[in-house]
């Protein structure tokens, strides 16, 4: 193998070797919130008149998923090896910035479209979602995972200690997350509150993705993909950065 491949790989390995906990606890999680929320709310919250609200609920928990354990692999693994000093050992070996993009990024999408498809197929047991569009929902799973996959490698690069790395993550991650429509559609929001979800970037990844199961959303598909096309470039150039002038790793 090359080298980023390698790296890749080791990334893959690691957290595979603790599937249990990195793959099949979220996706638990996923379906406690579709068993609570789908139970409480069924018969109250009516989103798009032939769909029911569980239904409606399946896609965002998915691409829920996929964010929050594409953003949790790479920043995890970075803080980790800085903590522990095992990162000297990446640090020693000739590889680029190119290659440590890849190989993390690649890496952490491949856990959170893991157990994105994980959710998925449990809750089969509880929802049919349809497929009106399924290339758009594997565009957004995949711009999804990568956005997120590259805001960990930065928070990750950022972070000097767990504390840093949680506060990121609660504060950020999981309040732009929640507040994106996972569980409601926007429309159902005062105007004020509509405005301010507009601004999230979240909105748009899980608003795209659940285009794809039912040929509705709350805004156009093609807006959502450039919003989030746009996102991903923008985090890619300042991880790769950061990666090329060893940001906290090297100094």
């Amino acid at each position: 193998m090359t080298g980023w491949q390698t790296l890749f790989y080791k990334e893959v390995l690691r957290f595979w070797k603790v599937s249990f906990q990195t793959v099949a606890a979220p996706v638990l999680t996923a379906v406690l919130y579709l068993l609570i929320f789908g139970h409480v709310l069924e018969d109250h919250v009516k989103v798009y008149d032939r769909i029911s609200y569980t239904a409606f609920l399946v896609p965002g928990l998915v691409m829920m998923s996929v964010l929050q354990n594409a953003f949790a692999n790479s920043s995890s693994s970075l803080i980790q090896s800085k903590i522990m000093g095992s990162l000297v050992f990446v640090l020693l070996t000739p590889l680029s910035h190119w290659a440590w993009f890849v190989a993390y990024v690649g890496s952490s999408m491949v856990r959170g479209l893991v157990v994105g498809l994980g959710v998925f197929i449990v809750t089969l047991a509880f929802a049919r979602p349809e497929f009106a569009a399924p290339l758009w929902i594997l565009v957004f799973a995949v711009l999804g995972a990568g956005l997120l996959a590259t805001l960990g490698l930065i928070a990750g690069l950022w972070a000097d200690k767990f504390d840093q790395l949680a506060a990121f993550q609660n504060f950020v991650v999981v309040p732009m997350t929640f507040l994106s429509g996972v569980f409601y559609s926007i429309q159902s929001l005062p105007p004020f509150w509509q405005t301010v979800s507009h601004l999230n970037p979240f909105f748009y990844m899980i608003d795209g993705f659940r285009y794809g199961f039912f040929g509705q959303s709350d805004t156009s598909p093609w807006l959502s993909l450039t919003i989030v096309g746009v996102a991903w470039l923008a985090v890619s150039f300042l991880a790769v950065h950061l990666l090329r002038t060893g940001y906290k790793i090297r100094n």
